[in-house]
């Protein structure tokens, strides 16, 4: 993992450092009653943390956990996750939890454009991160302008992914679909298709800029 991950998940464990983390919860009485916190089975907690099992104190000390479990494996499901923020009115949380969930997101996203494949666990393609961002409350022009100051090779290699991968004709109107029909997106796939010409996703590239030329 790298530094701007481990910084990023130190600021998250500090911030929510002040919310013990208790081993049973209570849950609703005519659900299934106390549940036992397992990290070994996060996804189940997850469907009903916040809801039907625990408040937002157990939210936000199970957060630091389920933030890095993202990180290290694919059991849980990133939507489900930062699905718990808006739920639980995160922008009306004191400043410095907001920033270092802020931090967070910044982080993963700028780790998972600059590596191609992903190896961020959970969020294996930059369609899922964004898709969990919006569950999070977040809007994709926010992690979009990044994208586009973001001119490597690996951005460039998701960008084409994402287009290629992308159902036109079905489409429903979206940030990304707009963004990704710009006429500076079809440039920049052409720029970096002189650029990496001979590479072997050279092809992926001009493919994907040949479906936005069309």
């Amino acid at each position: 993992m790298g530094n701007v991950l481990t910084t990023a998940l130190a600021g998250v464990r500090d911030a929510f450092a002040r919310y013990p983390r208790r081993a049973v919860l209570d849950g609703c009485p005519h659900c299934e009653g106390s549940v036992l916190v397992d990290e070994h089975d996060l996804f189940s907690l997850t469907i009903s943390l916040g809801n039907t099992v625990g408040d937002r104190a157990d939210v936000k000390a199970l957060l630091p956990v389920l933030l890095e479990s993202l990180l290290g494996s694919d059991e849980l499901d990133p939507v489900i996750v930062l699905g718990k923020l808006p739920h639980q009115e995160w922008r009306t949380w004191p400043q410095g939890e907001q920033e270092a969930v802020d931090a967070y997101l910044d982080a993963v996203w700028r780790s998972l454009l600059a590596d191609h494949p992903s190896r961020l666990g959970s969020f294996t393609d930059p369609v899922t991160f964004l898709d969990a961002a919006r569950a999070a409350g977040e809007r994709a022009e926010r992690f979009l302008d990044v994208w586009d100051t973001t001119l490597t090779s690996s951005a460039d290699r998701h960008l084409a992914e994402v287009v290629c991968g992308l159902n036109f004709a079905r489409q429903k109107p979206s940030a990304l679909g707009d963004w990704v029909r710009r006429e500076a997106t079809r440039d920049r796939l052409h720029r970096a298709w002189e650029r990496d010409d001979g590479s072997q996703w050279a092809d992926d590239l001009a493919r994907a800029y040949d479906l936005l030329r069309a």
